[in-house]
């Protein structure tokens, strides 16, 4: 039996995720609207280290006229939760980046050509719009991104409405070089039945290029075991996903 039929059984002993880095979380206590506190924090890091990851880059919000966070101060809290995890022997490699969320303060940055949180040699920079409302400055804030030097990500893509009503829009957003992040969540129903829909849709056209969690409690780590047995997360992990190239 293989690794693939191992996970999905359910009942075979050492069955394991083959995902092995989470890219979107929001395990950063105090700083946006995820987790709470450094208890909170740590057993949700016990929970992935338990669910076979081995890397997580978890993304507190930046969203000019809410939560204004720093890199500074993301890299405080990270040291702090990094020295947690090690005293606990917790094996598992925590980084911070951030999502950013598409506003008039991230294009102005943009077009001064300031420096955003990235990851990955390839410099990924993870994004998010209004769930409703299609920014106006949606591509061109694309543009400056891969002017600039970076590989943007959009975040959970089957959640924002304003695409729902022609695919051809997620194909257009693809073909100007965006990478999609999928929520691991949402394959199992969790934000709503059309969202589920959509991103079943955007696996079955091979459009998705990351998986995350996008966990930002203890919630979303029991919902997020649940979503892994499910029959749409066995065919994202046919797909040629890149999460596992982070772990370099």
């Amino acid at each position: 039996m293989n690794w693939f039929q191992k996970f999905f059984s359910g009942k075979e002993e050492g069955a394991i995720n083959p995902i092995k880095v989470d890219i979107h979380s929001h395990l950063l206590p105090g700083i946006d609207d995820g987790v709470e506190n450094f208890t909170e924090a740590l057993e949700m890091v016990k929970k992935f280290s338990e669910l076979g990851y081995k890397k997580l880059i978890t993304t507190p919000h930046i969203m000019g006229d809410f939560y204004k966070n720093t890199p500074l101060g993301i890299n405080e809290k990270l040291q702090e939760l990094k020295r947690l995890v090690a005293e606990s022997k917790i094996e598992i490699v925590l980084e911070a980046c951030a999502e950013y969320y598409l506003d008039e303060w991230l294009v102005a940055s943009l077009k001064k050509s300031e420096p955003l949180l990235s990851f990955g040699d390839s410099k990924y920079v993870l994004f998010e719009t209004s769930y409703i409302n299609e920014p106006a400055q949606l591509h061109e804030t694309i543009f400056l991104m891969k002017a600039i030097g970076y590989k943007p990500i959009l975040a959970h893509p089957e959640r924002y409405t304003y695409l729902y009503s022609d695919f051809e829009r997620y194909e257009e957003i693809k073909e100007k070089g965006v990478l999609f992040q999928l929520n691991t969540n949402s394959i199992s129903g969790y934000y709503s039945p059309t969202a589920q829909k959509f991103a079943e849709k955007l696996i079955d056209n091979n459009m998705v290029d990351f998986i995350g969690s996008d966990c930002h409690g203890i919630r979303h780590m029991n919902a997020l075991e649940k979503s892994m047995k499910s029959r749409i997360y066995s065919k994202l992990l046919k797909l040629d996903l890149l999460n596992n190239t982070l772990l370099q």
